[in-house]
């Protein structure tokens, strides 16, 4: 059994998504131990407490520098035994955390890699106006930035003449990111990827 904690921010839809992929069974030798969250107030602490999942807040506004967060973040983790960690929107430098936990931290990025991997502001608007016709999404380690590293897996989407960049924004989130998020949790758990 890998024990797993999740790094979380936001409204916690992808959160959800590995909740849902454990309920139904998919993720058989995997278990979310802990959510650790730098906000008290954000969905995704009540979504963690609804699947009664240990829920933790570490704000980095109670630190000197982000540095001294992510040291505290890890020791969390650390203390808890944590083999593998998932990030989940989480939008907190991780500091330390990737050297503490290197080839373990596993991500999402909304976009087939590398293409569009550094863009600023809407990524869907830019992927319409450069008039693409596939996108999709990346599930990656994390490199030692807590950004893309080592490809795990990407699935496309197609563009659709009509897309919106909040309907293209949907289309990857439900079809492409939550679906790779749990495989690779499932090929890591599993041994099939280090």
């Amino acid at each position: 059994m890998i024990r797993a904690a999740a790094l979380a921010s936001g409204d916690g839809e992808k959160l959800q998504a590995v909740l849902d992929a454990m309920y139904f069974g998919e993720l058989p030798d995997f278990e979310l131990s802990a959510v650790i969250c730098p906000e008290k107030n954000a969905y995704v602490m009540q979504r963690a407490l609804n699947a009664r999942i240990p829920a933790y807040v570490v704000d980095p506004d109670l630190f000197p520098t982000m540095t001294t967060h992510s040291m505290a973040v890890a020791n969390k983790l650390k203390d808890m035994d944590i083999e593998l960690v998932l990030l989940v929107d989480y939008d907190v430098p991780l500091g330390v955390i990737p050297y503490q936990f290197k080839n373990r931290i596993i991500g999402t990025w909304p976009s087939l890699c590398p293409a569009f991997e550094d863009c600023e502001g809407d990524l869907f608007a830019a992927v319409l106006a450069r008039g693409c016709k596939l996108t999709g999404a990346t599930s990656f380690f994390a490199d030692p930035d807590g950004r893309v590293g080592t490809i795990i897996d990407q699935r496309a989407v197609v563009v659709l003449p009509d897309d919106t960049p909040e309907t293209l924004a949907r289309r990857v989130t439900e079809e492409a990111e939550w679906p790779l998020l749990a495989e690779a949790v499932k090929l890591y758990c599993r041994g099939k990827i280090k």
